[in-house]
């Protein structure tokens, strides 16, 4: 492992690392004392035009849903649907954030920040004083950047490590820090970078920035947040009778995205498009009405959202309503069915058999 450290210092980025990812590292590392755990990166590459050495921005990092993720002492497996919702959420919402400020300067470009926002890699901690990759992190990783699918052709591979001396600090020029755990002891996280040429995990020097010198991404939406809470409206708006569909739609406030729900039933010649807010059901949701035809099985569902908001109207609150977060959205859609008039028509019911006598 030692000739890892002779790779060049000109095929590796430099890497900078905003203080509340070490943060969000150290609660993590914490909270699962006795088991491997770790979390997926979010930042962005600005590429060096003068020096020729790009940057790695490390803004986020977020963690699986802990009831889909297998944490042994000796291995972590994680990535699952919330996790790649929350990182398609910053991506959508710092997509969005860009070209607002684009439009809004009238500059095509915007120095150094107008980049794509990406996955970049995982952290995972790691038992005892093990500091430095495994065989099998080597494995997962070129499995990873290999498969095409991934779009990747490097990976970032930071290492958590626990239960060193306190006073243990990092030297300039080296590969880890070291964050007082408020006791006895420190973590230490070393950085290891990977990518399609090498073959091979290299030592990436960090710098921690405050957070206020780096971007902002959006607060994380309700529904992946509160998960029991989503679960709960969707059975609800099941059991009322509606056919529901979650879009993420800029509804032209400024960002973050707003979780928006396309609800219609059967024979209803209108339907209601259900706003929430990022921190609903702390703000209430609100409403607009469109005509509706019908929606095909081979349809583009943003695309006839798009097409049903175009073609809609903002709804009045109902007369004596009043939003609380004791209430849910099937509470709303009633309230405001009645007061547009929208009925559900019952299908046909067929006449009972007669019966045969004997």
């Amino acid at each position: 492992m030692i000739g890892r450290l002779k790779k060049s210092r000109s095929s590796v980025p430099n890497l900078v690392i905003a203080q509340r990812v070490v943060d969000k590292m150290a609660a993590a590392a914490k909270h699962f004392l006795q088991d491997e755990t770790g979390e997926a990166m979010v930042g962005l590459i600005v590429r060096g035009k003068q020096t020729g050495v790009d940057t790695l921005y490390v803004l986020d990092t977020i963690a699986p849903d802990e009831t889909a993720v297998v944490r042994e002492w000796a291995t972590f497996q994680q990535g699952d649907e919330r996790q790649d919702e929350l990182i398609y959420w910053l991506q959508e919402n710092w997509h969005i954030q860009r070209q607002k400020k684009r439009d809004a300067t009238g500059k095509p470009v915007l120095a150094k920040w107008d980049v794509p926002l990406r996955y970049l890699g995982d952290w995972h901690k790691q038992p005892g004083f093990m500091v430095q990759p495994s065989g099998g992190d080597l494995m997962t990783a070129l499995s990873w950047i290999d498969d095409p699918d991934n779009g990747m052709e490097f990976l970032l591979a930071p290492i958590v490590t626990l239960g060193h001396p306190a006073t243990a600090t990092s030297e300039s020029g080296s590969n880890f820090i070291a964050v007082s755990q408020g006791d006895d002891t420190a973590m230490r996280v070393d950085f290891w970078y990977i990518d399609r040429h090498s073959r091979d995990f290299y030592p990436i020097v960090p710098s921690v920035y405050p957070d206020d010198q780096l971007p902002v991404l959006a607060p994380y939406p309700w529904h992946l947040v509160n998960e029991a809470r989503f679960k709960a409206e969707s059975e609800l708006l099941e059991t009322g009778g509606l056919f529901t569909t979650l879009v993420l739609w800029d509804t032209g406030n400024a960002p973050p995205l707003d979780v928006c729900f396309l609800t219609a039933r059967v024979g209803a010649d209108k339907v209601l498009l259900i706003i929430t807010p990022y921190n609903y059901p702390a703000h209430a949701p609100q409403a607009r009405v469109a005509p509706f035809k019908g929606i095909k099985p081979d349809d583009d569902i943003y695309q006839v959202f798009g097409e049903l908001w175009k073609q809609s109207q903002p709804v009045q609150e109902p007369a004596d309503w009043k939003w609380s977060e004791g209430r849910h959205l099937i509470d709303y859609i009633f309230a405001l069915e009645e007061s547009l008039g929208i009925k559900h028509i019952q299908p046909a019911q067929s006449e009972p058999a007669p019966e045969e006598k004997s």
